[in-house]
């Protein structure tokens, strides 16, 4: 007799969901953070050579240290940070879940522990998980002033009663749109000694001025991780396109854990295209930050609980049931991110028009959706 699959499977992972945000056919789209805006026709042309330059190379694998794109990355991170940083320092994957793996497998594991402070990114537990390592839920702080913040006395108290391997912090924080100050960052990596202490910066363009960005701490701390990604502000997300910054000894570490040329020769140069034309892509964030601050105040308004958002994408409460506004919004043509937080749901600034219709339908929905 067979053995049925299901007792096949790794029992670490029986029972675990997958990832599933939903793609649905609706008018508007505002679940996964995704940029609104197409990429720009001279992006595109610019893309549509550079693939073309490298296609009738396909027969052969692609530079297997993609040199030109980790000088790229250099070059854009220096440039908008003002951060002196080299192109040993640069590692890219698909996408920075592959980059975060990457992380997970040269120094998570069996036996060893990776914590993080939740509400956060969903993908580091599953992501972790998917290693064989411990996932430890570390907590953020409490609603009300400062929701969902996170201070350096928690932090440091976290890290000390769990002895993590590996640490997890996002600014901005997914899912609640807050920035983290470098403060909390200096004392988790001076409180976990071992750790290696990743901070994911997937939102790091649309952040208000004067947000700090880790990349600022990195000289001198073997062990910090700045993770990025082009999928966001570079409105590149079906590019596929993730990045890191760290020491270079970390970085070479990656090398024992990649896959045998990982990063395509199209994704190269799609990647390359869109860095040099960084200027065009990027137009799109203060478009998108005028309409993520026009959520805030117009959902304020209406008497719900807006979080202040340094991300491109609003967290927002004071919902009698989440659930149910969520399929309102979805009867309407809206689709936005139940995120799992009671009386919360998040919602991806998108264009005017696209913002437009999902406060409209907030308006309509407000008074009888409001929590007492």
């Amino acid at each position: 007799m067979s053995t049925p699959l299901r007792d096949l499977l790794r029992p670490d992972l029986r029972g675990q969901t997958p990832y599933g945000a939903p793609q649905l056919d609706v008018a508007v789209a505002l679940n996964t953070n995704e940029n609104s805006y197409d990429v720009p026709q001279d992006v595109v042309e610019a893309i549509v050579a550079s693939v073309a330059q490298v296609a009738s190379g396909l027969n052969r694998y692609p530079d297997r240290e993609f040199a030109r794109l980790r000088e790229d990355l250099a070059v854009y991170l220096t440039g908008t940070t003002g951060v002196a940083l080299t192109a040993d320092q640069m590692w890219a994957g698909n996408g920075s879940n592959e980059v975060l793996l990457h992380l997970l497998q040269a120094f998570g594991g069996p036996d060893r522990v990776a914590l993080g402070f939740t509400p956060a990114y969903s993908m580091h537990p599953i992501i972790t998980r998917t290693t064989g390592t411990r996932w430890v839920d570390g907590g953020r702080g409490v609603e009300g002033a400062g929701a969902f913040d996170l201070d350096v006395a928690s932090a440091v108290a976290q890290v000390r009663e769990h002895e993590p391997d590996i640490v997890f912090v996002c600014s901005p924080n997914n899912p609640t749109g807050t920035a983290l100050g470098l403060d909390v960052v200096e004392a988790i990596y001076a409180g976990a000694p071992r750790a290696i202490v990743v901070v994911d910066e997937a939102y790091a363009e649309f952040a208000r001025p004067g947000t700090p960005s880790a990349l600022t701490l990195l000289k001198g701390r073997g062990r910090l991780v700045v993770t990025r990604t082009m999928s966001k502000a570079f409105a590149l997300a079906g590019g596929r396109l993730g990045y890191l910054a760290a020491d270079a000894e970390l970085t070479e570490a990656l090398r024992l854990v990649r896959l045998p040329y990982h990063l395509s020769a199209p994704t190269q140069a799609v990647a390359c295209a869109a860095l040099e034309h960084a200027g065009s892509l990027l137009a799109t964030v203060e478009l998108l930050k005028t309409q993520r601050d026009r959520i805030v105040a117009e959902l304020a308004e209406m008497g719900l609980d807006p979080v202040t958002s340094d991300a491109n994408f609003v967290l927002f409460g004071g919902l009698a049931n989440e659930r149910v506004t969520w399929q309102a919004l979805l009867d309407r043509g809206i689709l936005i991110r139940d995120v799992g937080l009671a009386h919360y749901l998040r919602v991806t600034a998108g264009t005017p028009q696209e913002t437009g219709a999902f406060l409209d339908a907030m308006r309509s929905l407000a008074p009888t959706h409001r929590q007492e």
